[in-house]
């Protein structure tokens, strides 16, 4: 069978030469619109895109022979992943392919904001000349904090090591192993921020992400630190850095990426100020970058158009199940208690066990792989799917046990994990009640009903009258409602773990508040909405 494929954006034309080898047909227009581009598509059983050319629900309705969406690179925020996966359509990307060239802009942009290399060149090419308006620092001996030390941030550490910085990082989900092979010192971020002479992120843009850096929590922050982004916009509080600039916590700032792109005005007032060097989101913008994920595209593509291998696949997985009603609850689950896992465990915790009863047991491989795309849901970037789940966890240097049993206990078919002795909430175990009725049942031993949904507050306490009403009258003096309450405990006047679903998220200083109620403790917050 003879197949063939569109090629959009300006795809490096290395693609094209590996399709030809690879006995597909490949065709690249220019520019099309919206209508062009409808009539098009429907000839084609690939597409190959870069970020030019958004897919949505209404031109998938006219992709009747498309079989495989392929993203020459990482971010696939342009096309509409659940209208494709609902069509059948396979979404691919390459997620490895720009990681050296961002490692080395992001180091590229440390040295540039160190020796004040982008403003002396505008004065030098403008006629001037003063040396003494341009005296840099040396990187060497100076302390380099990273946050998220997946695979670009460990590249920038092994880098900047060999400039002879010292490098730390902040990043829950790797393990102390994963950052001692790099020679790389962990921290929490507040202890990060107050540390190092230079930051920079490589994380993806969440709400627990979202202006890290910010006016808010600049008494936190090492006076004179040198900021880097080269990962999202949005990490800084883009409107807050003159601020942080005109009164010393910052001494420079190196922005490759911005919240929306191309700048707003706003944003451009910002990059104006003479202490901020920036570049127009080059940190895939590389030759090479560009030619390896056009080649890894074009080999995946055709991969899956032969049913070889769906490696780089988004939704593979999502699309079998789709036809699979029976696992479909269990997968969901598995998601959700994983995205309560990696919200309440240590940092850096890299052991876990997780335990399939009953009917769950029959799909333990895809279960773990649910579990584990929820525990690292806030730490790894858009690309994060059932498929690769496992990838991003062995990088981190996580170790998996994972068990099965046919025979249930009190309840028939349950999912459990457990986190170690270390943690505050070791064990926890959950099951489907009903259609879009998930539930934990089981904390530690005590039995507990709370289904997964919306904003929980969680803690433990001395069972005792008076502690709920402690923490429902500072609740409710913050005008938060309580949804649902469900409570555990091993006897009368023991402890208890209490769990209470409320309407609406929590900000840092409401938390903070809950956490200093005397007989509370171990207090986690929980954002499933």
């Amino acid at each position: 069978m003879s197949f063939k494929a569109l090629l959009l954006d300006n795809v490096d034309p290395a693609c094209a030469q590996v399709f030809k080898e690879r006995g597909v047909e490949t065709h690249i227009p220019g520019k099309l619109s919206d209508e062009e581009l409808k009539q098009e598509i429907s000839k084609y059983d690939a597409v190959v895109l870069r970020s030019g050319t958004t897919i949505t629900k209404e031109l998938l309705k006219h992709a009747d022979k498309l079989k495989v969406i392929g993203r020459a690179g990482v971010g696939v925020d342009n096309i509409d992943i659940p209208a494709a996966t609902a069509k059948g359509i396979l979404v691919m990307n390459t997620p490895d392919g720009n990681t050296i060239s961002t490692a080395e802009h992001t180091c590229g942009m440390i040295l540039a904001l160190s020796r004040n290399i982008p403003q002396s060149v505008a004065r030098v090419k403008g006629g001037g000349w003063d040396r003494k308006s341009f005296m840099g620092t040396e990187v060497h001996g100076k302390k380099l904090g990273i946050v998220g030390l997946g695979k670009i941030g460990s590249e920038v550490a092994l880098r900047m090591k060999a400039f002879g910085m010292d490098v730390y990082a902040y990043d829950p989900f790797t393990t102390k192993d994963h950052a001692g092979s790099l020679g790389v010192e962990l921290m929490d971020l507040n202890e990060l921020l107050s540390t190092v002479d230079y930051l920079s992120v490589h994380t993806p843009l969440t709400d627990k992400t979202r202006g890290i850096i910010s006016v808010e929590n600049s008494d936190q922050m090492k006076k004179g630190m040198r900021l880097v982004n080269c990962a999202r916009g949005g990490i800084y509080k883009e409107e807050d850095l003159p601020k942080l600039i005109e009164d010393g916590t910052i001494a420079g700032v190196a922005l490759d990426v911005y919240t929306t792109e191309p700048p707003t005005p706003e944003i451009y007032k910002v990059l104006e100020n003479p202490a901020v060097i920036c570049t127009p989101h080059l940190g895939a913008s590389t030759e090479e970058a560009q030619e390896k994920v056009a080649v890894q595209i074009a080999n995946q593509i055709s991969d899956a158009l032969e049913n070889k291998n769906y490696k780089g696949s988004l939704n593979g997985k999502s699309i079998s199940l789709l036809t699979n009603k029976e696992v479909k609850p269990y997968v969901e689950l598995a998601e959700k208690l994983g995205k309560v896992t990696g919200q309440i465990m240590p940092d850096n915790t890299n052991s876990f066990s997780f335990e399939y009863t009953g009917d769950s047991s029959k799909f333990a491989d895809i279960l773990t792989d649910g579990i584990l795309k929820g525990m690292l849901s806030e730490s790894v970037s858009e690309s994060l799917n059932l498929i690769n789940a496992r990838h991003f966890a062995k990088e981190r240097g996580m170790n998996i046990r994972e068990t099965t049993s046919s025979n249930g206990k009190m309840y028939k078919d349950l999912i459990t994990i457990e986190l170690g002795d270390d943690a505050p909430y070791k064990k926890m175990s959950a099951a489907v009640f009903g259609p879009n009725d998930y539930r934990i049942v089981e904390i530690d031993g005590y039995g507990i009903e709370l289904r997964l949904e919306g904003d929980i507050l969680m803690y433990q306490n001395q069972d005792k009258p008076g502690m709920l009403a402690s923490v429902a009258g500072s609740l409710a003096a913050k005008n938060i409602n309580i949804g649902a309450l469900s409570l555990g405990r091993a006897g009368k006047g023991t402890k208890a773990i209490t769990a209470v679903i409320i309407d609406k998220q929590l900000t840092n200083d409401e938390f903070k508040e809950i956490c200093k109620i005397d007989g509370v403790q171990n207090v986690k917050y929980i954002s499933l909405s």
